[in-house]
């Protein structure tokens, strides 16, 4: 069962020392970042973001493309999913640039971003820019990260006997509902985008509620203007279906189920990255499909490090890992949902054991 670490922290899992190197020379995270800073692994890499870039833009074109070509066709039904792939790797590219992976300063990243979320998939930049900054601030905090607060699924044991209304009645198989559930991700990406230009945190949001009207606005027009209505809807909703679904694939097996913190648990910044986090294995493929985003352990310690030095990056962070005995944990991509899924299950358990206690009371 996944552990969670409150304040003291469990015994089960390493102690939360005060992180001072045993070399003496500061913490053991400005140790590692020494080594991987003597590794060359923080340079910009402009050559391969320009590949990237162009790549995914003429796949983007390509895509628009064929779908203007093959007009009133069931055919756009294969359009749809090529066309949820590419804006799941469309949102990899804003999540890089919102890291500062590929520009060092913050008004270029901050234009790309724009274009690339607001205009390109209908993900406001500013609100996604928010919500993940506090997530890799306190990543599978439950009071602190917004990835793991309860809302239609609960992620603790303890969020699970709180929970009331659509989260309980959900929560009881949410594991099964985990991947059906994935199928709307793409809309509540895009609700969750507009629901934000009104919060405090969003500095720009007549420019960012243009530029998501802009996308709304051609996207819906291009598919109700090319096709009859029932297609339009049907091309919309696999199309959204399969971009929530990839985008959770990746993002799901980074943390869920890894251990919880909780409280006034504040392990120092190694471990509170390291034990949270999960890596996945797969080589050529999965580093590509998910963005860099398998290499979960070493992006949360390096969040501007570019993508493509993740790989080179894990052999140190791993080694220095076993050198000052701090888990680091990695598996198979197939692996790495059914421990997620595993995960969800365990924390469903007392909702359903709640559900039964009447039966065994009768008995």
């Amino acid at each position: 069962m996944t552990t969670s670490i409150e304040a003291p922290p469990d015994p089960s899992l390493p102690a939360a020392p005060s992180g001072v190197a045993r070399d003496g020379q500061g913490s053991d995270f400005a140790r590692l970042s020494r080594r991987i800073s003597e590794a060359g692994l923080l340079r910009r890499r402009p050559g391969y973001y320009t590949l990237r870039f162009s790549l995914i833009g003429l796949a983007f074109v390509a895509t628009w493309t064929a779908f203007f070509a093959l007009g009133d066709s069931w055919w756009q039904l294969g359009v749809a999913v090529l066309l949820g792939l590419v804006f799941g790797q469309g949102a990899l590219v804003a999540h890089d640039l919102a890291h500062r992976q590929v520009f060092s300063k913050r008004r270029p990243s901050e234009i790309g971003g724009m274009i690339v979320g607001n205009v390109g998939i209908g993900m406001s930049y500013g609100w996604w820019m928010n919500k993940h900054t506090r997530h890799h601030a306190n990543p599978n905090h439950e009071e602190l990260d917004p990835d793991v607060s309860p809302d239609i699924l609960v992620w603790s044991q303890d969020q699970a006997r709180a929970s009331k209304g659509l989260p309980r009645f959900m929560g009881r198989h949410q594991a099964k509902l985990f991947f059906p559930l994935l199928t709307l991700e793409g809309f509540n990406l895009h609700i969750s985008s507009v629901r934000a230009l009104r919060a405090p945190h969003m500095k720009k949001r007549l420019l960012e509620g243009g530029l998501l009207l802009a996308h709304i606005a051609g996207y819906l027009t291009a598919l109700f203007m090319v096709m009859p209505v029932g297609m339009a809807f049907a091309f919309l909703f696999l199309h959204q279906a399969v971009f929530g679904v990839y985008l959770g694939s990746i993002f799901a097996p980074n943390h869920k189920g890894m251990p919880m913190l909780k409280g006034n648990a504040r392990p120092d910044f190694l471990r509170k990255q390291v034990l949270t986090s999960r890596n996945v294995r797969g080589g050529w493929f999965v580093d590509n499909a998910m963005g860099g985003l398998n290499y979960q352990i070493e992006h949360h310690l390096f969040p501007n490090m570019p993508s493509p030095h993740l790989g080179q990056a894990q052999v140190i962070v791993r080694d220095y890992c076993a050198e000052i005995d701090v888990p680091y944990h990695e598996t198979g991509l197939i692996e790495s949902w059914r421990e997620a899924l595993r995960h969800l299950d365990e924390v469903g358990a007392p909702i359903r054991e709640g559900d039964s206690e009447p039966d065994r009371v009768a008995a």
